[in-house]
């Protein structure tokens, strides 16, 4: 069977940048609940009932599910107690009398409608506060489908499509791939050939936007005829015909706006028993054409009826039940998923998914219009470099903008042989002038998250700017670096104004063990120095997208940037990783790694290099630099794949220390399981250097994750967000 869950997920992760806001009208199913808790990475849900309540459901109803996921979804989603939302109900009364006058009711009788869950969920949707409303479970379609299909309607043209992936012992040939997908006409109100032709096209569009052409590389559909007398009697047949006359220039104008429904051929008046029988289309004959030859073709059947239309889906859904089922309506701006009565929470965690590609695909959402539910806090992200400064402006984790402004040489003269402090006001100036480009207004932000400097060693997390930090920073207490300037720079921004100033996660963060920290010298001792910002975000955003906490996995997380640094993260905690500002470690584009000590202690004593030049070679001319004079990986490549063999040694001697790295952090666990290794930083991009390195360590037996690139300002942002939203209190430095 196509593992069409499989496919789905795959295009969805590659296209939705952000997650809109799904409102249960059925919260109190149990279907639905689990359901959700394998959904929040891709929304946002809201339960039309109490926290309270929901636990109790899960407790009492599904006690085999993971503890884990349940409390990650319900950290992720709001929970609305319809009757304490007087304001709400009284927007929506509103509403229901201005969207359904035929309704003739009264205004005590519409604000009773408004507060069954059905009603109160479309209402959220077509208020702005929800992007998309679940239900059908368990209304009748007079309760859910038809109010929210006439509420949300944003078509002449309606419809509902049933997507089948059927499994392998069905009969094989007569639906390619074994994929069939059913449409009817019932939802609406009336019909003629052009309304059934819109209802085939939009169905079979259905089908192109769910199902990739690799596996289909082309969808046929068939308006099938259902007259028991014969094709030249009763009115169906002469329906059919009228709207097969209209498909080609329906379907020009469909593809005029996206190339891909191309791939999309109807036919009409073709038998109901032959288009979903072999061995009727066998025997039936149509204008001197065997219907053989369209047997196996068809993977769309348009039914220009109801009863049909639900009796094939209500068929194969009772006969297969293993199969993979999906229910899409269209004419509705994919606003509404309409689930079968007798659907199972794989069938509403594969529509929801559906539904969010086909509404990706559309390109037409970005943000839910109005925030009440799940607060878009604005958030400036400020990341100093030596000579740029990188900002971005986000809403929730919604990126905005983000620039990078150039400083150079000489805007960056006066500075010279100063501390770096001295660059403050420079840069904040620089910062506001584009601030002010961009009309984002200081006051109107609700925190700063800058990147955090050489502060003294502390825990991992967000931390509220102080005086002692400050203090601290000017003063360059553990060493002068670019990245001090950022909590200062905050700080000058925001003086009078009562909003609030983070840094998260800087280079210092120490969580490791005294184990990790003594040498064979009394007089040496490890520092744990890294890039800890990118690797708390690149393990947290496992956890997220497996819809669980960092605090309840072990995680090996080795960034390679210009240093390359390889973390342990148990269950929440930062517990070893090598000092990557100073070359620890693996040899990186820039940097020495660890060497032997002995002949390195023999070339510092040989009157060969001062020691700048030493400290030089091991952090800034070292590593790929000083082998083949470039720390450019595509460059280095190139000469492999030219045939230079020394530089393939040495790529590969990199790739080889990395992944030792990597292995020789299993102690760390103490025995425990660890759940996944992650590959970030910007030389992650490279496919041929990741799959080294997953050559070298497979015998570990984890799964790795790729996360090309560092994700900075995102991370910042994040930081700042948990502590805004209360999923984390802000610390003290």
């Amino acid at each position: 069977m196509v593992d069409i869950e499989k496919i789905i997920e795959s295009e969805l992760t590659a296209i939705q940048r952000n997650r809109p806001t799904v409102v249960f009208c059925e919260s109190n199913d149990e279907r639905i609940i689990e359901a959700v808790c394998y959904l929040t990475r891709y929304i946002k849900p809201i339960f039309l009932e109490k926290e309270e309540t929901i636990r109790k459901i899960i407790s009492e109803k599904l006690p085999n599910l993971d503890k884990n996921r349940v409390d990650f979804a319900i950290s992720e989603a709001a929970f609305i107690d319809i009757n304490e939302k007087e304001n709400l109900i009284e927007e929506f009364t509103k509403s229901l009398l201005q969207y359904e006058k035929e309704l003739n009711c009264s205004y005590q009788k519409a604000k009773e409608l408004v507060k069954e869950p059905s009603r109160f969920g479309i209402y959220l949707v077509k208020s702005g506060y929800a992007d998309m409303v679940v239900g059908g479970a368990g209304f009748e379609p007079v309760k859910f489908l038809r109010p929210a299909l006439k509420v949300l309607k944003d078509k002449e043209i309606q419809g509902e499509a049933g997507v089948f992936a059927l499994p392998d012992d069905f009969n094989a040939g007569l639906f390619p791939e074994n994929i069939v997908v059913f449409g009817d006409v019932g939802v609406n109100e009336v019909m003629t050939p052009k309304i059934l032709a819109e209802v085939a096209i939009e169905t079979c569009k259905v089908a192109r936007d769910i199902i990739p052409e690799s596996i289909l590389p082309e969808i046929n559909g068939a308006i099938v005829s259902y007259s028991n007398k014969g094709s030249d009697e009763g009115p169906s047949p002469q329906l059919v015909r009228e709207s097969t006359k209209l498909l080609p220039k329906i379907l020009e104008e469909k593809i005029k706006g996206d190339e891909k429904y191309k791939t999309i051929r109807i036919e009409g008046e073709v038998k109901v028993s032959a288009a979903i029988s072999r061995k009727s289309a066998e025997r039936y004959f149509h204008k001197e054409k065997k219907i053989e030859d369209l047997a196996g073709k068809f993977n769309v059947i348009i039914a220009p009826n109801l009863e049909v239309g639900n009796f094939l889906y209500h068929l194969y859904s009772s006969q297969y039940p293993e199969a993979k089922k999906i229910s899409a309506l269209f004419g509705c701006g994919f606003k509404v998923v309409d689930l079968a009565i007798d659907c199972n929470p794989s069938d509403i965690i594969l529509s929801l998914k559906a539904n969010l590609l086909r509404h990706n695909i559309a390109g037409n959402w970005t943000e839910t219009p109005k925030d009440l539910f799940f607060k878009r806090f604005k958030v400036l992200a400020i990341n100093p470099g030596s000579t740029s400064t990188k900002i971005g402006y986000y809403e929730g984790d919604n990126e905005k903008w983000v620039e990078e402004i150039k400083h150079s040489a000489e805007e960056l003269k006066p500075f010279a042989g100063k501390p770096i402090v001295e660059q403050a006001s420079f840069r904040k100036e620089v910062i506001l002038k584009t601030l002010s480009e961009k009309g984002v207004k200081i006051e109107e932000l609700d925190a700063i998250s800058a990147r955090g400097g050489l502060l003294d060693p502390i825990p991992s997390g967000t931390y509220e700017v102080n005086e002692k930090m400050l203090d601290h920073l000017k003063i360059a207490k553990n060493g002068e670096h670019a990245s001090n300037l950022g909590a200062i720079i905050s700080d000058q921004m925001l003086k009078g104004l009562d909003i609030k100033s983070f840094i998260v996660d800087p280079v210092v963060v120490d969580e490791v063990a005294e184990r990790v920290k003594i040498t064979g010298l009394k007089e040496v001792r490890r520092k744990a120095i890294s890039h800890a910002l990118n690797q708390i975000a690149s393990a947290k955003r496992y956890a997220d997208e497996n819809e669980t906490f960092y605090n309840y996995l072990n995680l090996i997380v080795c960034h390679m940037g210009g240093g390359i640094s390889v973390g342990a993260h148990k269950k929440g905690r930062y517990i070893d990783v090598n000092n990557a500002l100073d070359g620890e470690g693996p040899f990186s584009p820039e940097r020495s790694g660890s060497l032997p000590v002995a002949d390195l202690i023999k070339l510092c004593f040989s009157g060969k290099y001062t020691k700048q030049e030493l400290l030089l070679l091991n952090k800034g001319r070292g590593g790929m630099i000083d082998h083949l004079n470039t720390s450019d990986l595509r460059e280095i490549e190139k000469r492999i794949d030219e045939g230079d063999k020394y530089a393939e040694a040495v790529y590969d001697a990199m790739a080889y220390q990395v992944s030792k790295e990597i292995a020789s952090r299993v102690p760390a666990f103490d025995g425990e399981k660890i759940d996944q290794i992650i590959i970030t930083g910007g030389m992650a991009r490279s496919k041929k250097l990741v799959e080294k390195i997953k050559g070298y360590i497979f015998a570990m037996g984890c799964g790795i994750t790729v996360y090309p690139g560092e994700n900075e300002m995102l991370a910042l942002t994040k930081g700042a967000l948990r502590v805004l939203s209360g999923k984390e209190k802000a610390k003290i430095y």
